[in-house]
């Protein structure tokens, strides 16, 4: 892991109205986006992981590889570093979203118009705001005195929602965008990545990192911890690139399919890969891919390195 990001300036250069001085904020805002890119590689490298494109194979899709997903991460991550500052910043929902938009535009150009982290850009990048927005808070006597900065993942999600929570309930109001996600949620009643963040990631906070934090206190793997928390996910969320692709039918085929895998015992089950590898058979034959689910997967890796992280 890299170097710790340095305490809160206690008087040795220029500080911002928040305690932190400017190459304290540059270099939490680097880090932040070093762990999101490894976030999303994380995601990328799981495997056995059904019907999501992965360095072994493209699982369902016929349209996007590993190496597509290589070049996407790769073009986000000054994104990544830029709304962590914007968050230190406490900038408004639009600043935010405007970043959003310009990484969006940035990955279609580096696939060639593949959307591969859409939801990604979305959800990663409110984490990192969030945590920009958690770290710059003024710093008190004790805190100096710790010379840390807490990011816990209870205090992520509520830096989250203090900071842009009214906002993104707005968002989800907002007229459709005419993404393939936005029409499934429409034409399915489900939920989707923007009602997911106005409630404040809580597929994240509540079901994916519980699923990933408990399969690591027990294994001590974290890829075990990754594919338990993936399958939680799949089992849970109403998955838009699911309903997308497959229709009501295929989102029970998901939903069915991890909770089974769950109910046998998950990573826990002596034969756990071969259950995960057909199911994973089965989503491809079905052309399904939980790529909902995926997203939210890497944010879970992100709020777990956060956590882990030593800020201070």
């Amino acid at each position: 892991m890299s170097s710790p990001a340095p305490a809160p300036s206690t008087g040795s250069g220029p500080a911002s109205r928040h305690g932190l001085s400017s190459a304290d904020m540059r270099a939490v805002s680097r880090q932040a986006a070093r762990l999101a890119v490894r976030a999303l590689y994380a995601e990328l490298a799981l495997y056995p992981k059904p019907g999501l494109v992965s360095l072994v194979d493209n699982g369902s899709h016929e349209d996007m590889t590993a190496l597509t997903f290589m070049r996407s991460l790769f073009s986000l991550r000054h994104y990544f570093a830029a709304i962590c500052r914007a968050g230190m910043e406490d900038a408004p929902f639009t600043r935010l979203k405007q970043l959003g938009i310009a990484a969006e535009r940035r990955m279609m150009a580096a696939t060639g118009g593949v959307n591969t982290h859409r939801g990604a850009i979305f959800a990663l990048g409110m984490l990192c705001a969030a945590l920009g927005r958690q770290l710059a808070r003024p710093v008190t006597a004790s805190a100096a005195s710790r010379r840390t900065a807490p990011a816990g993942s209870a205090s992520l999600r509520a830096a989250l929602l203090a900071g842009w929570g009214n906002a993104l309930a707005a968002h989800t109001l907002a007229a459709p965008d005419g993404s393939h996600g936005q029409r499934a949620a429409q034409l399915h009643a489900a939920s989707g990545a923007r009602e997911e963040a106005a409630l404040g990631l809580p597929s994240v906070f509540l079901v994916g990192l519980p699923a990933l934090e408990t399969t690591l206190a027990r294994s001590g793997d974290m890829h075990l911890a990754r594919v338990d928390a993936l399958f939680a996910l799949m089992a849970h969320v109403s998955d838009t690139n699911v309903l997308h692709r497959g229709g009501k039918a295929g989102a029970e085929t998901v939903r069915h399919e991890a909770r089974r895998f769950l109910a046998l015992g998950g990573t826990a089950h002596p034969d756990w890969r071969a259950h995960a590898l057909g199911t994973h058979r089965l989503f491809v034959h079905h052309k399904l891919s939980p790529g909902g689910a995926a997203d939210l997967l890497a944010a879970c890796c992100l709020v777990h390195a956060f956590s882990a992280q030593a800020w201070g």
